[in-house]
């Protein structure tokens, strides 16, 4: 078979064309070069930016979707008749559970339901369902910004993002603590659905499709329309013309698991960002049993003390954001070498002291009853350490993975989705039977061990293992460019 650039009348796209043995001429549809306007990123930045922001917004929701009931966790107990210890963090952590992309509307539909249900059973069950449909958006948010801007474009859109997820885990508490105080705690999911509605009819109107694929299918449909009469041609994309390609995808859906299951820092760097991500909503989840049952507090005022945990979170990032690449730099300039992604742990060693120290802190500020002050001071300090060791994390894993990054973090959320739903349910036998005080200790005494293990072994073998990961030989031209999409 012989291959040759073509131009056709009906298009200026560049295809690849193919002659069969039948005379039936196979075109390939690609980008019509680099400045192809179908192609996401060489939209108007006003349509990039209002992709963005609707998927933004839409993030920021289903997180505050998923925090929002915590400080009404002990009245939704009440009202269904729930004596079970673990109906309340379940509550919230049970909307982490589900992972099948089914999307934002399924979300909304069992969202709703939520606030009719009458027994606890059903609001486990629908709030399990509600994360169902939660998880597309979470899941391919970041991909969808991604598939708009390019390296090159300011990062605006993904501070963006970053904000949206860093805001909703605080804004989410505190409007639900008012709402259950001032109405019902039905409100809360009649509110988030109604808000929900209203993102979901901008998609509508506004969102569309990024993913290079599906596009590229579309034209080449397009394409053989208008066609007309000539049976001899047909238009197809490069995953249609070859079956590798979807070989590639298909196993691109297992790679995550592949990296879970084989490659030790997927491994060592998923137990420990699940640990502290689960730590983040054990603290959403603890925070009204410490301000209303310890100090008392009208549930409207105990949720404001999650806007010290969000400082702590906020301040972290920005922290993380100014001092990392210096750092890295500086060691960097210092050894001589520009490619020992190790330089970026030394930064986690602070960050995990101020993890231990600020659970030490609110655990016995709360058991001692001192001035609330001190616990929201631990709060900040916990919430700092937390986000410092969740970016250079993160970071860690994006240089090391490079064009399989999405994969690897896919790897990394799958143990840190399980851990989140399970750990804030050890909380309320944690404090029941230990206090805050020796609870938090004992949490303390976790983050500090897991942090300096991981801190010990990544600076010490982070290179070895690196140069140990087993790349796909088949196809790997194929499988880099279909990782980058």
């Amino acid at each position: 078979m012989t291959q040759q650039e073509t131009r056709t009348s009906a298009s200026t796209s560049y295809f690849d064309s193919t002659m069969t043995s039948t005379e039936e001429k196979t075109i390939v549809v690609s980008w019509e070069g680099d400045d192809d306007p179908e192609n996401p990123r060489n939209w108007s930045r006003t349509q990039k930016w209002i992709v963005t922001g609707l998927i933004s917004v839409n993030v920021m929701l289903l997180h505050i979707s998923s925090t929002m009931i915590a400080p009404a966790a002990r009245n939704v107990a009440i009202d269904l008749g729930s004596t079970t210890l673990i109906f309340e963090p379940l509550l919230t952590s049970i909307f982490f559970l589900g992972t099948v992309q089914l999307g934002n509307m399924f979300y909304i539909i069992f969202n709703l339901v939520c606030a009719f249900a009458k027994t606890p059973d059903q609001m486990l069950w629908f709030r399990f369902l509600a994360g169902i449909g939660g998880s597309a958006p979470l899941s391919l948010g970041v991909r969808v910004i991604n598939s708009c801007w390019s390296g090159k474009d300011p990062n605006g859109p993904k501070h963006l993002y970053t904000l949206a997820l860093l805001l909703a885990p605080i804004v989410g508490p505190i409007a639900g603590a008012w709402i259950t105080m001032k109405t019902t705690w039905r409100w809360i999911f009649w509110t988030t659905s109604i808000a929900s509605t209203l993102i979901q009819v901008g998609h509508f109107f506004w969102l569309r499709e990024t993913f290079a694929p599906i596009i590229l299918a579309r034209k080449a449909k397009r394409l053989q329309n208008a066609s007309g009469e000539e049976e001899n041609v047909r238009y197809v994309t490069s995953n249609q013309q070859n079956p590798f390609n979807d070989s590639v995808y298909k196993f691109l859906l297992l790679y995550p698991v592949c990296l879970l299951v084989t490659e030790p820092i997927i491994q060592l760097t998923g137990i420990y960002l699940a640990y502290i991500y689960g730590l983040i909503y054990l603290i959403l989840t603890s925070i009204p049993g410490i301000f209303v049952g310890v100090y008392h507090e009208s549930i409207g005022i105990a949720g404001l003390h999650y806007i010290a945990f969000g400082i702590g979170l906020y301040g972290g990032a920005q922290i993380a954001n100014a001092i990392q690449d210096n750092l890295y730099r500086r060691l960097s300039a210092h050894y001589g070498t520009d490619d020992c992604l190790e330089f970026r742990i030394p930064l986690m060693l602070p960050a995990t002291l101020f993890v231990a120290t600020g659970l030490f802190i609110v655990g016995w500020s709360v058991s001692s009853g001192v001035y609330w002050v001190v616990t929201d001071i631990g709060f900040v300090i916990t919430g700092i350490g937390i986000t410092v060791n969740w970016h250079t994390m993160q970071r860690y894993i994006m240089c090391t993975y490079a064009v399989r990054t999405s994969s690897a973090l896919e790897g990394v959320s799958i143990l840190r989705s399980v851990v989140a739903f399970a750990l804030p349910l050890c909380s309320p036998s944690l404090y029941q039977n230990l206090g805050y005080g020796k609870g938090n200790t004992i949490l303390a005494g976790l983050a500090l061990g897991l942090g300096l293990l991981l801190i010990s072994i990544l600076w010490f073998f982070g290179a070895v293992f690196r140069r140990k990961i087993v790349w796909p030989e088949s196809g790997s031209a194929q499988v880099a460019t279909a990782a980058r999409n």
